[in-house]
């Protein structure tokens, strides 16, 4: 038996498994490989392909999957803590393009409903390659990635209502406000069975079936409500895509969502791959060539005109510039749902042949460009930063929103924390709980504002910026704690920090290991990994599970940190002391009489003579959990006794290596 299809596929595949494997060998997405291989084997390529409508319809298999699961991983209550972002600089990054792009196109001599649905096409960036490239970067957790992230996920909601009234601009409805009333209704119909499900339903129904222990079921179950809704809404005039993203939204609503997206997730990476080698197989390379000038040109344009949008975007949002121009470059390209709406207007008549391959030629090359671009965004930031230092123009951009925030004058001896996340907000609630004065740093602008209403002594600034770190009274403060996300940021404000105090306790948050010996370097006191500390407390919960004795673990704790956290390297790390201020060389730490062959214990204190012989003086004893604090010549140190010393630094770290 004779399969034509299996053929197209094996060709299919193979391709792209190499150039795949080529791409990931230089990590590069793998999105772009299957676009490479789409115009290679395409009709306008080596035509190794036959079966082409077959292999589309695999890809709007593709597309239902991508946006079941974008549903899923979106959930109402998400879309709601980030409202701000999404709907502020989401809408503000689409209408701005749909105005600009839209304009052009309509004083070139097209209709007006061509014209904004040309807008609508470029206004889309691509989610998929956008979020690859940073998450392969290790930079999703950063400040631009999260705008961006914000920013995508309005996009890929406008798309379902720029696909509904798609026909009514291509004038499909002789009454219009008729059909947009029905539109409307049905819209309110969806909506509340929407609601309905996600509230009482699916969760209930989800229930039953993983009680059954059974994941084949769940995985029928999952696919078949996908399907479903999506059968309906597309039946009810509606698109198949929306009724794919209900779906999602529906099942995200209930605590089996994480793993119902988890069995989707291969269907999905198969299917969209499809989908983009669909995409690639579009594009009439003949035609690329002919023009490759102008498609170029207009490339270089898209890139601009869509980095200033999205970066505007951000601005109004209050964020600092270095974030603001980082988000920029993330979002110029021309995404993937621009491809899916494309076939609508296509449809419809809202799209030439010739401006469709226009369209497809700039899309996919600005998809191949993405990830280099951002590989190189931090060196173009930079560029752009230093240019407009010189211009003057840096400062007006930098946070006025300063000028509402009261810093006291007298405030010294302070603690200062950059960065609120979860990291920074939890020392503020330490800091609180035991008296110390303390200022945050954040350039969250909504972060800012929610936290000063609740009283908190906060600030919105980027501390690479001199003026903010001044503003902190930095010189006057005792510690400083870095614990932002962004690890090029985090080096910034430490080389700045140094840059205004040489004296400052400065303890830098970073979240791996390899990252340490250059912020050491650049002048951070301590610098604690999350990698690791993750790490530390893995085997410490494994250890007090196997019923370890607690010592044993503290002795492998310290030792796994000596050194720089590298295990059972080095030697061993020296004790840390408390240093106030206004005393000149008056250092206080506490010790441990850890081994029992100490020439220290069992002696009087008197005999022993440590402040003639060692430097140090003896502050008190903890034994037993019973602090001693009146010391007298004739009392004596036992194995266990925590010792409060004070001396100099060098005499403290020799009396340690003695005592362990």
């Amino acid at each position: 038996m004779h399969l034509p299809l299996l053929n197209d596929m094996l060709v299919l595949l193979s391709f792209s498994v190499i150039i795949v494997f080529v791409l990931q060998r230089l990590k590069l997405p793998s999105i772009i490989g299957f676009l490479i291989t789409g115009v290679l084997i395409g009709p306008y390529g080596f035509s190794l392909v036959n079966a082409v409508e077959e292999v589309e319809i695999l890809s709007e298999i593709g597309v239902i999957l991508l946006l079941f699961v974008i549903g899923m991983e979106l959930s109402i209550k998400q879309l709601i803590s980030i409202k701000r972002t999404v709907f502020v600089g989401g809408f503000f990054q689409v209408g701005l393009t749909v105005l600009v792009a839209g304009s052009v196109y309509y004083f070139i001599g097209s209709s007006w409903s061509e014209a904004v649905f040309v807008g609508f096409l470029f206004s889309m960036s691509s989610t998929a390659i956008v979020l690859k490239t940073l998450q392969d970067r290790q930079e999703i957790t950063t400040p631009h990635a999260r705008n961006a992230l914000a920013i995508l996920i309005f996009q890929d909601i406008i798309v379902v209502p720029m696909m509904l009234i798609t026909p009514l601009m291509a004038g499909e409805s002789e009454n219009i406000w008729w059909s947009i009333s029905i539109l409307l209704m049905k819209t309110l119909v969806v909506l509340v069975i929407t609601f309905v499900s996600a509230r009482y339903i699916v969760p209930k129904l989800m229930h039953a079936v993983a009680k059954t222990n059974s994941k084949e079921l769940f995985l029928l179950v999952t696919i078949t409500l996908c399907f479903a809704v999506a059968f309906l809404t597309s039946e009810a005039g509606l698109s198949l895509a929306l009724g794919a993203f209900i779906a999602g939204l529906i099942v995200s609503e209930s605590e089996y969502s994480h793993q119902a997206t988890s069995i989707i997730l291969p269907f999905r990476e198969l299917f969209t791959s499809f989908f983009f080698v669909s995409v690639g197989m579009l594009l009439d390379l003949s035609f690329f060539m002919h023009h490759i000038l102008v498609i170029l040109l207009l490339v270089l344009a898209v890139f601009v005109a869509k980095s200033i949008i999205a970066s505007l975007a951000v601005a109004i949002l209050k964020y600092p510039p270095r974030t603001v121009i980082l988000t920029g470059l993330s979002l110029f390209q021309v995404g993937e749902f621009a491809f899916i709406l494309s076939k609508v207007g296509i449809e419809y008549q809202l799209l030439d042949v010739e401006t469709n391959q226009y369209f497809l030629s700039i899309s996919i090359v600005s998809m191949l460009l993405t990830p280099f671009v951002i590989i190189f965004s931090e060196r173009i930031t930079n560029k752009l930063l230093g240019v407009s230092k010189k211009l003057g123009i840096q400062q007006s951009l930098v946070l006025q929103d300063n000028e509402q925030t009261k810093v006291a004058d007298d405030i010294e001896n302070h603690l200062i924390i950059i960065g609120y996340g979860v990291n920074g907000s939890n020392l503020a609630k330490a800091a609180t709980a035991s008296n110390i004065p303390f200022l945050v740093i954040e350039f969250d602008a909504e972060i800012v504002k929610r936290e000063r209403e609740k009283g908190l002594p906060i600030i919105f600034g980027d501390a690479t910026h001199d003026h903010i770190l001044e503003t902190v009274h930095l010189q006057r403060a005792r510690a400083a704690v870095v614990a932002i996300s962004d690890n090029h940021a985090t080096k910034e404000v430490v080389k700045n920090v140094r840059k205004h105090s040489d004296s400052l306790y400065l303890v830098v948050r970073t979240r791996f290991i390899k990252e340490i010996s250059e912020l050491f370097a650049l002048g951070a006191d301590e610098v604690i990994p999350e990698e690791f500390e993750t790490s530390v407390q893995i085997f410490t919960h494994v250890l007090h599970n196997f019923l370890v004795p607690e010592d044993d673990i503290e002795q492998i704790v310290d030792k796994v940190r000596s050194d720089n956290y590298q295990l059972f390297k080095g030697e061993l790390k020296q004790p840390k002391s408390f240093k106030p201020n206004n005393l000149a060389d008056f250092n206080i730490t506490c010790v441990t009489m850890a081994t029992d062959r100490s020439t220290f214990l069992g002696k009087p204190l008197y005999e022993l003579n440590l402040r003639a012989n060692y430097g140090i003086n003896i502050l008190g004893i903890k034994r037993n959990e019973k602090l001693m604090q009146n010391i007298h010549p004739d009392d004596i140190l036992l194995q266990g006794d925590k010792v409060y010393i004070q001396g100099k630094q060098s005499n403290i770290e020799q009396f340690y290596k003695l005592v362990k």
